[in-house]
């Protein structure tokens, strides 16, 4: 059974740990053996903590042994993307310009995982910058996916995804800032939960996630399933005072009665490819078949959203980032200046133009909203395409080739207006490569996203594994 244990979920794996009928030091060793085997191939970690966390599921066996259990995840291995600080190890976020960075401290969603008793197993890689929908840099290399290694498992929590899909991890916590949790989680085929900016606490994350890239960057937990990502999402969850966005918004148990799903099978008239456009319709049936009402839904006036995350994205801190490599240009990475080199051609933005575009986005978020008072929870494509192949950057459609940009419509926009968003896998494509349909809901609304996802897992049925695991 020992080399199966890292195949339970990770609900599982906590209440066998509780229950004594599975040892820390055997869970960790179970996910130890599983990293040996895959991650020369998926290149996911960026720092294994081998000996620390064999030593700390021998400390959490000998609390069991006193009844002295911390948390719910007492004993349960997981995984931190590398732009969450730990205290004394880098936070290097990709890039040869942070490698030297010591973190002083363990970031807040380090602590609260601790507290619950959880055990890191090391940090996961990411792009540089955080800059990418690909996981590559100049500090360990590319992260290659479980289920194609020609493909990119996405960005910037890619290593994470990689991770958790390749079942080395039962799950962690990731950020995004455009997608950056629910691409990953889309092309790994695993559940991703992008909450409302203030709910889970970003403090000690690297960029830091404050004014103005708080605006549109979060962290939130990655795991296989929506119980699992439920699970760390309460650990997760709660007022930081390190955050300045952070909200004291308590757990609360969702309403489903008379629930409402606005179906958005496209970005406006931006296409996206058939196979997702097939799975998304089977979630809207599987939605139904829980007792949800399904209707159509095409948000009026969110045209320019897009562009309007664009500016905010990329277009804002492009000097910022051209600044910081000044003089250094061979030691940045093509991750980390891809969108930069992109937002360099445009205009630099004035303050006026700030002011304004931040204006049209409160008026945005306010419409939708009131949009979204009829239907509380919207279902749509997380991406165009499924994962591509490394650095490939146009992806047909029936309709037309698109582009980067176009691909991820279907997710930038929720970022723009702050709202929470949860990925789930349901489907495959033609070529094997998983798809993963995205609940969108009002702020704060993270825990009725959870168990609407949960619903929609028990009607899918269990999952394919990727086939390098």
């Amino acid at each position: 059974m020992g080399l199966m244990l890292h195949r339970l979920t990770l609900v599982e794996m906590a209440a066998r740990v509780r229950a004594r009928e599975v040892s820390p030091v055997e869970l960790v060793d179970a996910h130890l053996a599983q990293i040996a085997r895959l991650n020369p191939a998926l290149n996911a970690f960026v720092v294994l903590l081998e000996d620390a966390a064999r030593a700390q599921a021998r400390e959490a066996e000998q609390q069991l042994e006193r009844r002295e259990a911390r948390g719910s995840l007492h004993g349960v291995p997981v995984t931190i993307k590398d732009s969450f600080d730990m205290a004394g190890l880098p936070t290097t976020c990709g890039s040869r310009f942070f490698a030297d960075r010591r973190a002083p401290a363990d970031s807040t969603a380090v602590r609260r995982f601790r507290a619950a008793g959880a055990i890191p197993l090391g940090k996961t890689n990411c792009p540089e910058f955080l800059g990418n929908y690909e996981t590559d840099n100049f500090i360990i290399g590319r992260t290659n996916s479980p289920w194609d290694l020609d493909r990119t498992p996405g960005g910037s929590s890619g290593g994470e995804a990689a991770a958790i899909a390749s079942f080395c991890s039962p799950g962690g916590i990731g950020s995004d800032g455009g997608g950056s949790i629910r691409v990953p989680a889309h092309f790994s085929g695993i559940a991703g939960l992008k909450p409302t900016p203030g709910r889970v606490s970003a403090a000690g994350h690297v960029p830091e996630i404050a004014h103005p890239g708080g605006l549109l960057g979060v962290g939130g937990p990655m795991a296989r399933n929506a119980r699992d990502v439920k699970l760390l999402f309460d650990v997760l969850a709660g007022y930081d005072t390190d955050d300045p966005f952070s909200a004291p918004v308590p757990l609360r148990p969702p309403d489903l009665g008379g629930l409402r799903i606005g179906l958005m099978e496209q970005f406006y008239n931006v296409p996206v490819q058939p196979a997702i456009a097939d799975t998304v319709r089977r979630a809207a049936r599987a939605a139904e078949t829980c007792g949800f009402e399904v209707e159509l839904f095409e948000p009026r006036g969110l045209e320019r959203a897009p562009n309007l995350w664009w500016f905010f994205f990329g277009q804002v801190p492009a000097r910022m980032t051209r600044a910081l490599i000044a003089d250094r240009e061979s030691d940045a990475h093509w991750s980390g200046t891809e969108f930069m080199s992109k937002a360099l051609e445009e205009l630099e933005p004035t303050a006026t133009k700030v002011v304004e575009n931040l204006a049209v986005r409160d008026k945005l978020r306010a419409s939708l909203l009131q949009q979204m008072e009829k239907f509380p929870v919207l279902l749509t494509p997380v991406c165009g395409t499924t994962a591509w192949r490394h650095r490939e950057r146009r992806y047909h459609t029936p309709e037309k080739d698109i582009g980067l940009f176009e691909a991820m419509m279907p997710s930038t926009w929720l970022n723009l207006l702050g709202l929470p968003g949860m990925v789930i896998p349901f489907g495959c494509d033609e070529n094997g490569l998983p798809i993963g349909v995205q609940l969108v809901g009002r702020p704060y609304a993270e825990e009725l996203l959870l168990e609407v996802a949960i619903h929609l897992e028990e009607v899918r049925g269990p999952f394919p594994s990727p086939p390098l695991a």
